[in-house]
């Protein structure tokens, strides 16, 4: 498939080689930062940058928008694409629905859209990640973009779904849940081991345990422990002192400590 992106972030580094590796063509890069979209064309075979948002000439199927949510709409209103082209956002929160809106009020010619979600934390300037076990949630617009979709996604990774706007957004929640914030905590934890001069190293082995119990458990609820978990209350006491002069750890920390008690109190 002859492919472009808009976007040069996180994603499009380490999709763009994927697909390509796929046997499919990228065409275009477009990004806001042209430094960052000469750098994602320089590991790819043939493609080229644009600095406009102007597609009108190009030989691309499939247009991917690969931009933060809050740009979405301003992109599309500035978006001049070819007739009958395929377009879709890569969001996990924003609905398929939105995209069609736009596209209905901006476009001069007809658009197929979709959503082309990879569930995945991605990091530009690090090695492609390979996509093999990369989950990826379609969605479209019509039976026609959605078969093409598929194909292409299943050229990429063995792990592709049909999902609504609905389902993709609880997920979106759940993947924050259990990638953004359980990484802040570790960052906070590095915080708190280097204030006192000690070794994050030392966190490792239980970091490791930890995941590996609840990735192996039928639910990460069945292996929790930890002083909230036991009802431990002169250990939390003691905590909370430790963490008196720091008041955005402290109130983190007692807003888990109360979803964990929640969570395991007996039901009325």
């Amino acid at each position: 498939m002859e492919i472009s992106f808009i976007g040069a972030g996180n994603l499009a580094w380490h999709l763009a080689p994927a697909l390509e590796n796929a046997g499919h063509h990228i065409n275009e890069i477009y990004s806001r930062q042209l430094t960052h979209s000469r750098q994602l064309v320089s590991n790819l075979y043939d493609a080229h940058t644009l600095e406009e948002l102007n597609f009108a000439d190009s030989p691309s199927q499939l247009f991917i928008l690969a931009v933060p949510d809050d740009a979405l709409e301003e992109v599309c209103s500035r978006l001049v694409l070819p007739e009958n082209a395929m377009l879709v956002h890569t969001s996990g929160g924003r609905s398929l629905v939105s995209l069609e809106q736009w596209m209905a009020i901006y476009s001069d010619v007809p658009v197929q859209t979709g959503v082309f979600y990879a569930l995945q934390t991605f990091t530009r300037g690090q090695a492609p990640m390979p996509f093999e076990d990369v989950p990826l949630c379609l969605e479209a617009s019509d039976p026609a973009t959605e078969e093409a979709l598929v194909t292409l996604g299943q050229s990429v990774s063995d792990i592709v779904y049909l999902i609504t706007s609905e389902e993709r957004r609880a997920l979106h929640v759940a993947a924050v849940l259990s990638c953004n914030f359980t990484n802040h905590l570790l960052a906070l934890a590095y915080d708190l081991t280097a204030r006192e001069g000690l070794e994050f190293d030392l966190l490792r082995p239980l970091i490791t345990e930890t995941f590996r119990k609840g990735l192996a458990a039928d639910s990460p609820a069945d292996v929790q422990t930890g002083p909230a978990r036991r009802g431990d209350q002169t250990t939390l006491e003691t905590h909370l002192d430790y963490l008196k002069n720091m008041p955005g750890i402290s109130e983190i920390y007692q807003v888990m400590t109360s979803s964990i008690q929640q969570y395991y109190s007996p039901l009325p």
